[in-house]
């Protein structure tokens, strides 16, 4: 049984230890989710698993063998480990709903308890959100790249098996149509997807043969994979298989562009002109990007969008900003933060097009015309706020979202050491301390 409290790092508990005895850790505290800049190339982020998130600190528990574990490792004393056994986080929370859009220096998320409460929540927060939040960005961008053509999450086998859960939800949110895992369709009601592998094909005494046992089993409609041997071949078995009413092929390795407008010529020719052409192997953003003019139908991409397709993660930082409701702030070199409790709103242009990001001190944002306030309310005293959306609303909210985008901001550039924010961040000097 897993130990939610446990999802963790050492340093946090010694630092409520120290609090406890102090007195500190009753000292009330936002602490304030944010990154510090884009990872290089993007334009913006997505803000993903605030929906796993919740359920997490939900469950956020130190059980009988946690503790134990705490004092056979003697971790903390006696009476941080009495603390632990009785913790239940009873704080606010506010941040960006799950699927909007995020820039450098976005109040993402705020959490507002004392300092005991808030501080062991750290790494589970930061966890959950730089990681999906990574997935979905970057599937964000296939997404725009794959245009109107379908893009299929199949990453599972390229990553931890829960990270694969979550890239798999989070990619969904992103816009992708489906998955291949499973536990992702039971637990989230992701679409799941799946036909077979090279394996399949290898197992029997022909090609054809494999194809035939496919269709028996699934049906005409179902996608067959004709790169095992020879790709012409193996369209001609395969339509051999299913006739015109064939669903799609996969092309899996060699030159997709070229192997693609070959195909399109040959099924034509074999009269299964509806048949689509789903290509996979090793494709990214770039790639998708590439093939925009070959006839594909769709798109199956596997590591790249699990591992945040070069940036695994969001760079989300969690830092103290108030403290007994006096503003806080680090002045370290290259890692400042900005002291308070804070609130944005995202300007728009007559058109609906975002211009800026504004962020204001305190409960209250500055709004004018245009202005959509970012933050909503997601915790009221430890417990979910009613009337959240669910996956399939963040989903939908989130198209919503990048529409509001300049055309620049769907362009893709691998770009220099940090991303180039489609929009700026802008701080009302006069509303911060």
């Amino acid at each position: 049984m897993l130990a939610v409290g446990l999802l963790t790092d050492h340093y946090e508990l010694t630092m409520l230890a120290a609090a406890l005895r102090d007195g500190t850790a009753r000292r009330q505290c936002v602490f304030e989710v944010f990154a510090r800049h884009l990872p290089p190339g993007r334009r913006y982020g997505v803000v993903a698993g605030t929906g796993r998130l919740l359920d997490a600190v939900s469950r956020f528990r130190f059980d009988g063998g946690a503790l134990d574990f705490l004092r056979q490792q003697r971790v903390v004393d006696e009476q941080t480990l009495d603390w632990l056994a009785a913790y239940r986080f009873t704080g606010d929370v506010n941040g960006y709903a799950e699927g909007d859009l995020y820039f450098p220096g976005s109040p993402v998320l705020s959490v507002r308890a004392s300092f005991g409460q808030a501080v062991v929540l750290e790494t589970l927060i930061l966890s959950i959100l730089n990681h999906d939040s990574a997935v979905a960005s970057a599937a964000a961008r296939m997404v725009a790249a794959a245009g109107e053509r379908p893009c299929l999450e199949m990453g599972s086998r390229r990553t931890h098996e829960e990270a694969a859960v979550a890239a798999a939800r989070a990619a969904y949110l992103a816009g992708f149509s489906a998955t291949s895992n499973l536990e992702a369709g039971r637990r989230y009601g992701v679409p799941t997807t799946g036909t077979s592998s090279h394996a399949f094909t290898l197992v029997h005494d022909s090609e054809a043969n494999a194809f035939a046992g496919q269709v028996a089993a699934l049906g005409k409609g179902t996608t067959l994979l004709v790169d095992t041997y020879d790709v012409e071949q193996g369209i001609r078995a395969a339509v051999e298989a299913a006739g015109d009413e064939l669903g799609a092929i996969r092309l899996d390795s060699g030159d997709m562009a070229t192997q693609a407008r070959q195909a399109r010529v040959l099924l034509d020719a074999l009269g299964a002109q509806r048949t689509r052409i789903v290509v996979t192997s090793d494709l990214d953003e770039y790639a998708i990007a590439a093939l925009a003019v070959a006839p594909i139908d769709g798109y199956g991409v596997g590591t790249s969008v699990v591992t945040g397709s070069g940036a695994p993660t969001a760079g989300f930082v969690y830092k103290l900003v108030e403290r007994d409701g006096v503003p806080v702030a680090k002045t370290s070199v290259g890692k400042p933060s900005t002291g308070g409790r804070k609130v944005a709103v995202r300007r728009h242009d007559r058109r609906g097009t975002m211009t800026a990001e504004v962020v204001t001190a305190g409960d209250e944002p500055t709004v004018r015309a245009g202005d959509r306030r970012l933050s909503i309310p997601l915790l009221c005293s430890g417990e979910p706020v009613s009337g959240l959306a669910g996956l399939a609303d963040a989903r939908t909210f989130h198209r919503a979202m990048i529409a509001t985008l300049p055309a620049r901001g769907l362009t893709l550039s691998r770009g220099d050491s940090r991303g180039e924010a489609v929009i700026d961040t802008v701080y009302e000097e006069e509303a911060l301390p």
